[in-house]
């Protein structure tokens, strides 16, 4: 299947770039599975000392973790779907079972013969005993909600299936299953980099003469029409976008207000700073970007100056917050360290990035929010791992002198920290785009 990725991340990307097939996106989504059992998994067990993890689901009430393990023609769990996989360090093996009537494609193997064994329960003790695991990793976490997939009635029914010397075996595999979600292969950075350049395209055609009209378009029209975009592209929307509105006549939002204001129909006018959130979903993978754009008044031909000072204040925001990366640092100790040093050169920053990846918001060290800028108990506390991506996700507060009011620069960016260091994803923005 290597032509297939060859051939996505090799088009030239345009908004009228090709998007897969369905059939080949299946492809594409099995070989990425195919690499992640086989040469991922194995190294995450090691690394958090569980030799045998269990991911225990119903059909419409899917463990966060298992949506994640199912083959592209799955789309969901079937009846209960029971997952195993033992790993055998000595030996470097890795075996993925299924306590199903079938296969769960190609890459995990049934090893329930229902004529044999009636029950399902009995035949997990049955593999279990077999293997004699040293732990026993489920799904079920204080902190990170994608890591407790676990059920209560299957909770209930795997103690009272097991025998007492299997069930003290029981551990958490919060950090088996927070470090499966957060972590990225090599391929999928193939892809990744691919669909943060068709969001950013996106986006430009959006903020543009041919989307926006002064004075005649509202913001709640751009936000539709990214949403058609999306779908007429054949990609899907993790979340509904927003379109708002800074302007010299309007004192600055807080948060919430700004939130709120998003959603309302609001007439784009000349002069008007624009902001928009925006991400998409494709094969597993998802992105969040932020940008802004500026509604040029009749005689002006650039965006102001005061602006664009403006804006470079976000992007040292953003430098300060990403030189502190390091791995084995916690999300608070990253967040405490950036602010710090931000407010040092006189700016006025709140720090609120999160996980970026399987999920849209998704598992591993959340550093700040935009409401608990001293720390986040629990998930902030969860340190940092390469090979993992961020929604680098910032903003600072600006005294504009010649609208004699505060703006705030909101910036969003896809960025991956590796064994080199850290890099956006496919760029950042760096310039306010005029309109």
């Amino acid at each position: 299947m290597k032509n297939l990725f060859f051939l996505f991340c090799c088009i030239t990307i345009s908004l009228n770039a090709q998007i897969l097939s369905e059939r080949n996106r299946a492809d594409l989504k099995n070989e990425i599975l195919v690499d992640r059992f086989d040469n991922l998994l194995p190294q995450l067990m090691d690394r958090a000392g569980i030799d045998m993890w269990l991911v225990i689901s119903r059909e419409y009430n899917e463990d966060p973790v298992m949506q994640t393990m199912l083959p592209a023609t799955w789309l969901n769990a079937r009846r209960r779907t029971m997952l195993v996989f033992y790993r055998n360090s000595e030996k470097n093996t890795i075996e993925k079972l299924a306590v199903a009537r079938y296969d769960v494609g190609e890459n995990i193997t049934s090893a329930w013969d229902k004529e044999k064994q009636p029950d399902q329960w009995a035949r997990l003790v049955e593999i279990i005993q077999e293997r004699n695991p040293k732990s026993i990793g489920i799904n079920i976490s204080e902190n990170f909600a994608i890591a407790d997939g676990l059920v209560v009635t299957d909770y209930n029914e795997l103690k009272e299936a097991l025998p007492q010397d299997l069930e003290d075996k029981l551990v958490s595999a919060e950090k088996l299953a927070v470090g499966w979600i957060e972590t990225r292969t090599q391929k999928e950075m193939q892809l990744y980099e691919t669909l943060v350049e068709i969001t950013h395209g996106i986006i430009a055609e959006a903020f543009s003469k041919k989307v926006i009209t002064p004075g005649v378009t509202s913001t709640d029209d751009v936000v539709w029409w990214m949403r058609q975009k999306v779908t007429d592209m054949g990609l899907e929307t993790w979340f509904h976008p927003t379109i708002d509105v800074q302007r010299s006549t309007e004192a600055l939002k807080s948060h919430i207000e700004s939130f709120s204001k998003a959603k309302q129909k609001d007439l784009i006018m000349p002069g008007d700073l624009l902001h928009c959130d925006f991400g998409i979903t494709y094969i597993g993978l998802n992105t969040d970007c932020q940008q802004h754009a500026y509604v040029l008044r009749e005689n002006e031909t650039k965006v102001p100056d005061f602006l664009a000072k403006a804006f470079a204040e976000g992007n040292q925001v953003q430098d300060i917050f990403t030189s502190n990366f390091e791995t084995g640092k916690t999300g608070n100790e990253i967040l405490l360290k950036s602010l710090s040093e931000a407010k040092k050169e006189k700016l006025r920053p709140s720090i609120y990035t999160h996980p970026l990846g399987s999920y849209g918001h998704s598992a591993g060290p959340t550093i700040g929010m935009w409401d608990s800028e001293g720390g986040v108990p629990g998930t902030g506390d969860y340190p940092l791992w390469v090979n993992t991506v961020y929604a680098i996700e910032l903003n600072t507060t600006v005294y504009i002198e010649e609208w004699e009011k505060d703006i705030r620069i909101m910036l969003e960016e896809a960025g991956f920290w590796g064994t080199e260091g850290f890099r956006y994803v496919n760029k950042r923005q760096e310039h306010i785009k005029g309109i």
